[in-house]
């Protein structure tokens, strides 16, 4: 398994010269604005430049390629736990092979295919917390049949080192260098599109645990995790909703020695609508946690997030407001708390 990992790299590094030609540059930054209701303090910061490499538009090859580096603190990675140890990070990098329209294969670092990824800026994806916007490194099988969309993937691993358990804007939600780490996941999913307008999926994955507590690195513990999803368009209106269940076994060598339960269990409920005016986009985001874990908090959780983006052009201005009585830590853990804060949030791309 450990070869074949290494091996889903080499795609992503030996480009023809003829691909090299055909690469289109961009870039872009952010900074933001924070302001916490509750200890009134306040930061102007968290700022990152992006580095984007992609193939241009070429009907006439099978093959394509994306790439994404982030520098800088507000790059949504955890340097602790990321591949550089620093405020640097490759976001994603993957080549694909289109064997024809509708069926191709993805290699190396991209999302996983798991319900959808929420459409605000800085708050983050609240109580989705690691099923927001995965990002591993493997295989990806995409393959569209007249009215549904499926996806299969296969990930050795989560991050590109083998003691990395950061995957960037789902951090600190898998582990930690000291504790354990995902290996060899398995995910599908499946998208029934009813019509242009609305569609109903469902997605599963299931992984191993790789403890880090007594230098033997073995595999014993596991996660799964399932949603049931829809996402619809009505005009200007866009509504989203899933339903995730979450498992986690943790490895037997990190349990005991923190005294924490050997099993994670939670169910989580999500929505998002969103609507369109012009270059104005208004949003909010809702998501309902409840824990069945033994010992765990016992009353169902809230977070919500609402907001509103505007377009000028080469970028965006967002203005949101997160509130959340609850947080999830890196074992899954739902653990009771009171945050409110605004965030003004400003991208510039070129």
């Amino acid at each position: 398994m450990r070869q074949l990992s290494y091996l889903l790299f080499a795609p992503c590094i030996t480009i023809s010269a003829n691909a090299i030609a055909e690469v289109g540059y961009a870039g872009g930054f952010w900074i933001n604005y924070s302001y916490n209701e509750n200890s009134y303090d306040t930061n102007l910061g968290d700022q990152a430049l992006i580095f984007y490499l992609d193939k241009k538009n070429d009907k006439h090859s099978p093959w394509h390629y994306s790439a994404e580096f982030r520098l800088g603190p507000g790059g949504f990675s955890d340097p602790d736990n990321n591949t550089s140890g620093s405020d640097y990070v490759l976001h994603k990098a993957w080549v694909s092979y289109d064997f024809s329209e509708a069926h191709k294969l993805v290699m190396g670092k991209s999302q996983l295919p798991f319900a959808w990824k929420t459409a605000n800026f800085w708050p983050g994806d609240m109580f989705l917390a690691a099923y927001g916007d995965q990002m591993d490194v493997g295989l990806k099988y995409q393959g569209s049949f007249s009215n549904a969309t499926v996806q299969i993937a296969y990930y050795p691993r989560d991050d590109w080192r083998s003691t990395s358990t950061d995957s960037t804007d789902d951090n600190r939600h898998w582990g930690s260098r000291h504790t354990y780490r995902k290996l060899n996941t398995l995910v599908g999913d499946f998208q029934w599109h009813i019509s242009s307008s609305h569609t109903l999926g469902f997605s599963a994955q299931n992984a191993e645990l790789e403890e880090f507590v007594t230098g033997k690195k073995q595999t014993d513990g596991e996660h799964q995790a399932m949603a049931a999803y829809y996402q619809g368009q009505f005009e200007s209106l866009s509504v989203k909703l899933s339903y995730i269940d979450g498992e986690r076994q943790l490895p037997q060598a990190y349990y005991i020695a923190n005294n924490l339960p050997n099993e994670i269990k939670n169910t989580r409920y999500n929505t998002e609508v969103s609507y369109q005016v012009g270059d104005w986009t208004f949003l909010v985001d809702v998501t309902l946690a409840k824990s069945n874990t033994q010992g765990g908090v016992n009353s169902t959780v809230s977070a919500w997030a609402p907001g509103v983006r505007y377009n000028y052009g080469p970028g965006w201005v967002y203005l949101e407001y997160l509130n959340q009585d609850a947080w999830f830590d890196r074992d899954m853990r739902i653990n009771k708390g009171d945050f409110a804060a605004w965030y003004l949030t400003l991208d510039y791309y070129w």
